[in-house]
């Protein structure tokens, strides 16, 4: 896969790009400092490169962040998934999802570090993540990645055509046993019928 470009989607049937995760650690400022005077968000995604290596790194520290390096994570498309990416590339603006958790204990910096674990471009893994109560963020995929993106989709997506389905009210009306049933609007009559 060349720097400049990512492989076309007739290279490889799962093509993969190989990324980088920057997360930044800032100080919250005004009254929510009280609680709590840092944050972890999601910083960017970049293309990895040789030179980041394959450990993860303080890029920057100041007083009021910190952004650190995790390389090493492939985005890779499956056909099986094309729906996710298609309402991805479909919006107003295409973007990384990535999943990512707090570090137990204290191990590269004095602090806990988060930890991105998984960098999609599906809508349906970001979905997904969220239903199972995992910190995910987005940012904005770039007009490279996002063509790249809609060159898979245009490969192998068929946008299969909407049904319309007969509503509930036209259905037949049916038993628990699958009978048909009846249903009366006369007011029952005779003694004990409708008494309050």
């Amino acid at each position: 896969m060349s720097a400049t470009h990512p492989v076309t989607v007739a290279d490889d049937p799962h093509p993969t790009l190989d990324v980088a995760v920057v997360m930044r650690r800032e100080r919250i400022r005004g009254p929510a400092s009280r609680w709590q005077q840092w944050r972890w968000v999601l910083d960017s995604v970049l293309r990895d490169q040789p030179h980041f290596g394959r450990h993860v790194r303080l890029l920057a520290s100041g007083d009021d962040a910190q952004r650190w390096l995790h390389p090493g994570f492939q985005v890779q498309l499956f056909r099986d998934d094309l729906e996710g990416y298609y309402l991805n590339a479909t919006t107003s603006a295409p973007c990384w999802f990535v999943l990512w958790r707090m570090d137990e204990q204290p191990t590269l910096a004095e602090v806990p570090i988060a930890r991105p674990v998984a960098v999609s471009l599906s809508y349906h893994d970001a979905g997904r993540w969220l239903d199972a109560q995992e910190q995910v963020d987005q940012v904005p995929a770039p007009l490279e990645v996002v063509g790249w993106l809609g060159a898979f989709i245009d490969a192998n997506y068929v946008v299969e055509p909407k049904r319309r389905y007969r509503p509930q009210s036209f259905q037949p009306l049916v038993d628990r046993n699958g009978n048909a049933a009846s249903v009366s609007t006369e007011k029952p009559k005779g003694r004990g019928a409708g008494d309050v």
